[in-house]
C-alpha cells in the first residue's frame, strides 16, 4: 500500500538508514559473530512475503541432510525482553506468533531475544550432538546487520521491485540493497522477474518458490479472517480454492486477539450465515486459548502456508555447500 502523502518523509528515513548502514560499513558499530554458521532469511519490505513458511521448510530440509538446526528470532509481540527458548506449547505473548508457529511446525529449537546475537549465544550454549554439523536459520534477518552471516536468503516479488521506501511505500531499504544477498528467492509465478532481475546486475543464484495453501474442504459458506500483513493474498486463495467467503475481516498485522474479537467474529458469522471460521496458522497460534470460544459458535478451521522450492535438492545442496562443506 503506498501512502503518497508521505513521501515528503521519505528522504529522513533513508537519511536514517544510510547513517545506520554507514555506521556497520564503517565498523563504528561492531559485527557479532556466532561460532557456528548463520543462514539469513529475509526481504525488503513490510511483511507477506512467505519467511516464516521458507524458514520452517529450510528447516526440515537441513535436519533431513543430518544438520542440527535451530531457529534465531527476535520475537516480535512478545512481552519479556529476556533470551529464551521457545517452547511449543507455550503463548504468543512468551514469545511472539512466527517463533511459536516454527517451533511447533518445524519440530526444531527456536530462541528468542531482541539481539538475535543474544539469542544465538542461549542456542550455543545447548548441549549438541559433536558429529552434526550446526546452523543458525536467522528468521526475519536481512536488515539485522549486526549479527555477521554466512548466507543472506532474500524473498523478493515484482510487487516489491515496484514499491518505493517507507514511510510513503512498504520497503525497509532500497532495492539496492539487494546486492548483499547470496541468493534471492522469487515467486515462481512470476518467471519474468528473475530476467528482469539479471538486467539489473543480479548474477547470483536464483530460487523459486512455490506458495501451497492447504485449504481444508467446508460446505457452505465461511467467515475468513486474518491479521497478516498481506490480507489479500490470504483470501484469494481461499477463493482460489472453492471457498465461498460470507464475511472478510482484516485485522492489523500480528494482532493480539481479546474477548471483544471474538465477540465481532461471532456476531459477524450470525449475521452473514456463516457456516465455519477460517483463519491462518499464524492467527490461530495468537487465538491461543480463545480459539474454544469460537468454536462454541461454529467450526474453526485452518488454512495453512506451505513454501516449496523448484529443485529443492539443487537448492539444499548448495545451501549445505556454504555452511557445512562435505569432506
Amino acid at each position: 500500500m503506498n501512502r503518497r502523502w508521505l513521501v515528503p518523509f521519505k528522504p529522513l528515513y533513508a537519511l536514517g538508514l544510510a547513517l545506520r548502514n554507514l555506521r556497520i560499513e564503517k565498523g563504528w558499530e561492531p559485527v557479532k559473530r556466532l561460532r557456528f554458521p548463520v543462514v539469513s532469511i529475509g526481504n525488503l519490505s513490510t511483511g507477506g512475503s512467505g519467511k516464516t513458511p521458507l524458514t520452517i521448510a529450510l528447516a526440515k530440509a537441513l535436519t533431513n541432510r543430518g544438520l542440527q538446526v535451530d531457529v534465531l528470532s527476535r520475537g516480535y509481540g512478545r512481552q519479556s525482553r529476556l533470551a529464551a527458548r521457545v517452547r511449543p506449547e507455550g503463548t504468543a505473548e512468551e514469545f511472539g506468533d512466527e517463533p511459536l508457529l516454527i517451533a511447533r511446525e518445524a519440530n526444531v529449537p527456536v530462541y528468542v531475544a531482541p539481539q538475535r546475537y543474544e539469542a544465538g549465544l542461549l542456542a550455543e550454549s545447548a548441549p549438541v550432538v559433536a558429529e552434526y554439523p550446526i546452523v543458525h536459520l536467522l528468521d526475519d534477518g536481512f536488515q539485522h546487520r549486526q549479527l555477521f552471516r554466512d548466507v543472506d536468503i532474500l524473498l523478493i516479488g515484482c510487487r516489491d521491485w515496484r514499491d518505493t521506501l517507507l514511510p510513503a511505500g512498504n520497503l525497509r531499504e532500497p532495492l539496492a540493497a539487494a546486492s548483499r544477498a547470496s541468493v534471492i528467492a522469487i515467486p515462481a509465478e512470476e518467471p519474468e522477474f528473475e530476467s528482469e532481475l539479471r538486467t539489473w546486475g543480479w548474477q547470483g543464484p536464483v530460487w523459486r518458490l512455490r506458495r501451497k495453501m492447504d485449504v481444508p474442504a467446508i460446505d457452505g459458506p465461511v467467515v475468513a479472517f486474518c491479521g497478516i500483513a498481506r490480507p489479500a493474498q490470504f483470501f484469494h486463495g481461499l477463493e482460489a480454492a472453492g471457498i465461498e467467503l460470507s464475511t472478510r475481516i482484516v485485522l492489523p498485522d500480528h494482532h493480539r486477539y481479546t474477548a471483544r474479537d471474538i465477540d465481532r467474529l461471532v456476531f459477524a458469522a450470525t449475521n452473514s450465515g456463516g457456516s465455519a471460521f477460517i483463519t491462518t496458522r499464524k492467527d490461530q497460534v495468537r487465538l491461543g486459548k480463545l480459539a474454544a470460544s469460537l468454536m462454541g459458535a461454529l467450526p474453526l478451521k485452518i488454512a495453512a502456508l506451505h513454501i516449496e522450492i523448484e529443485n529443492q535438492p539443487a537448492a539444499v545442496d548448495w545451501l549445505r555447500s556454504r555452511i557445512a562443506p562435505v569432506p
